[in-house]
């Protein structure tokens, strides 16, 4: 799970901190000022290199930013690849907090599932390249298990209000894990069938689960 892309921007336009003064900035890069244009650099690199062997420096170089300006948008070189993802588990939030509270807590998850990864066509080579690399590069899954315990808390947090207990019991527990465990597995056939968008098998995994709990 991840900040899902959009055609021109995978990123919301920002200014954590000034860039680096133009004279430190390699010549005839434009400025940048957003987390996308990072991530798209960041990537270029990652493609011609591989994630192990990209530094903050060269992905510094490739934005035309300095390392201090880099480290103000991504704290790290794992961060990244998620994106905005913080950003992305308020939305969810906000998803879950409107959903109609007379339908059954199963489909309200589906519906915010399914909302939270829509991915617009023309960004969808972008998507793929970025969960290629957090679903199949091994260094990265240590911070990965961080983010997605921030996912499930937030699918938790939705069930246990919904059935009047806490994120901690059992039942809330188990839904977000579930939740969890079939959008990864939705993501991973995704990047094995390029004929199928992930709305598609998303949608197919969690019906199919709900069908076969009954």
């Amino acid at each position: 799970m991840s900040t899902p892309d959009t055609p021109d921007s995978p990123g919301t336009p920002d200014s954590p901190g000034a860039l680096d003064s133009p004279a430190r900035r390699p010549k005839g890069r434009p400025p940048v000022t957003d987390h996308a244009s990072i991530e798209r650099a960041a990537f270029a690199v990652f493609t011609e290199h591989g994630f192990d062997a990209t530094t903050l420096d060269a992905i510094a170089a490739a934005a035309g930013v300095g390392r201090r300006t880099l480290l103000r948008y991504y704290p790290s070189k794992n961060d990244i690849p998620w994106g905005q993802f913080d950003e992305s588990l308020v939305g969810l939030q906000k998803t879950l907090a409107a959903m109609p509270t007379d339908i059954p807590v199963h489909e309200a998850v589906h519906r915010a599932v399914l909302a939270f990864n829509h991915v617009d066509a023309a960004a969808v080579a972008q998507h793929r390249q970025r969960m290629t690399l957090l679903l199949r590069t091994p260094t990265l899954m240590a911070h990965s298990a961080l983010k997605y315990r921030q996912w499930r808390r937030v699918i938790a947090s939705y069930a246990a209000e919904r059935h009047g207990l806490t994120p901690e019991d059992l039942l809330p527990r188990t839904v977000g894990h579930v939740a969890l465990a079939i959008a990864v597995s939705a993501y991973e056939q995704w990047l094995d069938d390029e004929q199928r968008t992930i709305e598609e098998i998303l949608d197919e995994a969690l019906g199919a689960l709900r069908t076969y709990l009954g």
